[in-house]
C-alpha cells in the first residue's frame, strides 16, 4: 500500500468503535454501524471477518484491515494481553497548558502542539518570510505550515518586533515569529479558538486596560502646570510700573509664531523617513484578509479608517499593527 492509503486507512480506523467481549475477543462496528466484525489478535492468529481482511491477505500475509487498526488504537500500549477495557483515546487540551489572566482565557504554545500530537500531526515546517534589519523596522515574519496524518494542511503567519515583544525578547525576534506562526497554525489544526499567550504583545494592550496607565501618566504634568502660575500672578502686579514695555512685548510674538510654526517640518520629514510597507506585510496583509473574508474593497476601508492612509501607502509600523488586528480578529 501507499503511504496515502495508509493514511486513509488509519483516519477511517480511528472513527470506528471498539468493543470487548467477556471472553477477550474484540469487536468493531462498521462505518454505519450496522455490523460487528470480529477481530482476533494474538501470536497464533491475526484475522478479521470483514470482505477487506479476506481479499487483501491473500496476497499480503501482514495485511491490517481499519478494523483490527481500531483495535490497535484502542488498546492501552498496544499489550492485548493487559487490556483490561476498550476506550478509545480522544484528543483533548491538558488543563496544565491553559491560563486565565484577568478573566480571560489563553492557551500555551506547548498545549496546542500537545494536542496536535494526539491529533495525529505528521509535519510542520516554518519559512523565514523576512529577515529583520533596520529597514523594515527589525521585524521578522515567518510562515508555519502544519499537515495532519489524514493528509490536511493549514498554513499561517507569524510576525515579532520590538513593539509587540517584550524587551527580554527583543534580541530574539525570528524565534518568536517563528513560535507565533507555529502556534496560530497548530490553533487552526486543533479547532482552539483561545490565543495563545506567545502571541501577546502586551497583557494591556490586548485585554484593555493600557489606558489606566496612560491616564496616570498625564496627572504629573497637571500638577506642575498649576505650580507655574504661581509665578505669573507676581508679574501681574509689577505690571502697572512697566506700562511702556508692553508694545515691545507685542512686537515680539510674531517672531514667536514663526518659531512655533516652523516645529511641524522636521516631524514631516521625520514621518516620511519612515520605511514603505515591505512585500512580505502586504503578502501577510493580504493573506491574513483571504483566510479571514475581508475583500479587497473592505481592507482598504480598514486601513483609510485606522491609519488615514491607502493600504499601498502604509508604512512599516502601521502594517506590522495592521497585520496585529487582522490576527486577533481570528
Amino acid at each position: 500500500m501507499t503511504a496515502k492509503e495508509i493514511q486513509k486507512r488509519n483516519a477511517k480506523a480511528e472513527s470506528l468503535r471498539v468493543l470487548q467481549a467477556d471472553d477477550g475477543s474484540f469487536y468493531v462496528e462498521s462505518e454505519k454501524g450496522k455490523i460487528l466484525y470480529n477481530v482476533i489478535l494474538d501470536d497464533e492468529e491475526s484475522s478479521c471477518t470483514c470482505g477487506d481482511f479476506a481479499k487483501n491477505s491473500k496476497k499480503d500475509p501482514n495485511f491490517q484491515c481499519k478494523h483490527m487498526l481500531a483495535v490497535l488504537n484502542a488498546i492501552p500500549n498496544q499489550e492485548i494481553e493487559n487490556a483490561r477495557y476498550c476506550e478509545k483515546h480522544m484528543p483533548k487540551l491538558d488543563d496544565r497548558f491553559m491560563t486565565n489572566i484577568k478573566g480571560k482565557d489563553f492557551v500555551l504554545y506547548a498545549g496546542v502542539l500537545d494536542l496536535a500530537t494526539q491529533k495525529g500531526l505528521l509535519k510542520l515546517e516554518v519559512e523565514l518570510l523576512q529577515f529583520p534589519t533596520k529597514e523594515n523596522g527589525n521585524e521578522a515574519i515567518c510562515r508555519a505550515v502544519a499537515e495532519s496524518k489524514t493528509g490536511e494542511v493549514f498554513s499561517d503567519i507569524g510576525d515579532a518586533n520590538p513593539n509587540n515583544c517584550h524587551s527580554m525578547i527583543a534580541k530574539h525576534l525570528i524565534r518568536m515569529a517563528s513560535t507565533r506562526a507555529k502556534a496560530r497554525c497548530l490553533r487552526d489544526l486543533c479547532n482552539v479558538s483561545m490565543v495563545a499567550v506567545e502571541e501577546l504583545a502586551d497583557f494591556d494592550d490586548v485585554i484593555g486596560s493600557g489606558t489606566a496607565k496612560r491616564a496616570s501618566r498625564k496627572k504629573p504634568a497637571v500638577k506642575a502646570d498649576k505650580k507655574e502660575t504661581k509665578p505669573k500672578a507676581d508679574t501681574k502686579k509689577k505690571s502697572p510700573v512697566k506700562d511702556e514695555s508692553e508694545p515691545k512685548a507685542k512686537s515680539k510674538q510674531p517672531k514667536e509664531s514663526k518659531k512655533v510654526g516652523s516645529k511641524p517640518e522636521p516631524d514631516a520629514r521625520s514621518n516620511s523617513n519612515q520605511p514603505k510597507m515591505s512585500e512580505a506585510q502586504k503578502r501577510a496583509i493580504y493573506n491574513l484578509s483571504r483566510r479571514r473574508g475581508i475583500s479587497v474593497e473592505e481592507l482598504g476601508q480598514m486601513a483609510t479608517d485606522a491609519y488615514g492612509s491607502e493600504l499601498e501607502n502604509l508604512n512599516s509600523k502601521d502594517a506590522s499593527a495592521f497585520i496585529r488586528n487582522l490576527q486577533q480578529a481570528a
